[in-house]
């Protein structure tokens, strides 16, 4: 990036911080903050180590440095402002999840539109908190926008901050599915002198398989026996016989009390299937470092994001749904007026509810878009 392109940016985003109002997190003052300064050159300098009493007033403090980047440690610290790590005091630290749309494994980055890309991790995003609230119980749940390619979770329930690195890993295990025991789905019961296999359909894995099995099978009560058949068959192990067998088997109170018994093998061979079509639909792929680092900085709500210039959104939890972030994070103030730049990398950018087709070259574009291409190091800033 070139000084001028440089300078520009600095100079709107200090303008967007004059005006702006972060979200602090809970005990700012025992958090580590840090932050990423418009450098020249290559590298980028991480400046950390610092508490709040460093920075002084955040809001002033982002109006008078406008920071290419800023974070907030999700750890609290008796000495957050301390040089080493061992001398900071941890206390304990939130819980964090963070979704990367270039780590998810239905996208193609070299392929994928940036809009694509954040489509497909807002469905991510959904299962993440499907599964942090149906299966964990969490409720104190913060979403973040993270201005880029994803989205944040922080977690602050009371009796998580203690967790160490190696139970939040567990937690990521869960989520993601990892190492998930298919057969161990499925108990043996004693019932009335006998013993039966079951499927556990009290919670986790167990119940969303449980789930799929009901929707399975009323799907079939909707079929004739032949396509019905037809469709057992596709499974494999599950031949002619076997699925006769299960027609006969999977009435609705069986099925209910999650009863893989009396469907012989061919249930057990269904279940399993099942639960790995449950467990690639519902995972949440997850960056494992960030949940297992108890010492993770994070994205400061209410800060521009230095690769987009789009804000760092913190959303309710009723609207992530409707939530649009090519919309809905396109700071305001960026919308106001044309700028000219020299496009390098051209293409299509959709943003602010408007598509741009842009040639290389120099061109007026909505400062907004501007500002992306550049920060993108798509284009650079000239001369007006």
């Amino acid at each position: 990036m070139d000084r001028r392109t440089r300078e520009y940016l600095a100079g709107r985003f200090g303008d967007y911080y004059r005006r702006a109002d972060p979200t602090l997190p809970p005990d700012p003052d025992a958090r580590e903050w840090g932050h990423i300064p418009w450098t020249g050159g290559e590298s980028t300098t991480m400046v950390r180590h610092q508490s709040i009493y460093d920075l002084g007033d955040v809001g002033d403090f982002l109006a008078r440095e406008a920071p290419r980047h800023v974070y907030f440690s999700a750890a609290r610290y008796d000495d957050p402002g301390a040089n080493a790590m061992d001398g900071k005091g941890w206390q304990g630290a939130d819980l964090v999840f963070d979704l990367d749309a270039d780590h998810l494994p239905s996208v193609d980055p070299a392929e994928a539109t940036y809009a694509e890309m954040l489509a497909a991790c807002k469905d991510a995003l959904r299962r993440l908190l499907d599964l942090l609230e149906d299966d964990f119980g969490f409720e104190d749940v913060t979403v973040v926008f993270s201005g880029g390619r994803g989205y944040h979770v922080h977690v602050r329930d009371d009796g998580l901050a203690d967790l160490d690195s190696e139970a939040r890993r567990e937690v990521v295990d869960y989520v993601r599915a990892i190492d998930l025991d298919v057969e161990g789905l499925v108990r043996t019961r004693a019932v009335g002198g006998t013993t039966r296999r079951e499927l556990r359909t009290a919670g986790g894995w167990g119940r969303r398989t449980h789930r799929r099995l009901r929707e399975f099978v009323a799907e079939l009560a909707t079929l004739d026996d032949d396509d019905a058949k037809e469709r057992l068959v596709v499974f494999d192990g599950i031949g002619e016989g076997r699925a006769t067998t299960l027609l006969g088997a999977f009435d609705g109170e069986t099925v209910a009390d999650g009863n893989v018994e009396a469907g012989g093998p061919g249930a057990r061979t269904l279940v399993e299937a099942l639960a790995r079509e449950t467990v690639a639909a519902e995972t949440a792929p997850i960056d494992e470092p960030v949940t297992t680092d108890t010492h993770r900085l994070i994205r400061l709500p209410g800060s521009l994001h230095g690769g987009s210039g789009l804000v760092v959104r913190r959303l309710d939890r009723s609207a992530v749904d409707a939530f649009d972030p090519l919309v809905d994070a396109v700071p305001e103030r960026f919308t106001r007026r044309s700028v000219r730049v020299d496009v390098t990398d051209p293409g299509v950018v959709e943003l602010d509810g408007d598509s741009f087709t842009l040639d290389a070259g120099v061109q007026s574009v909505p400062e907004c878009v501007g500002v992306f291409l550049m920060t993108r190091d798509r284009a650079r800033k000239v001369k007006e």
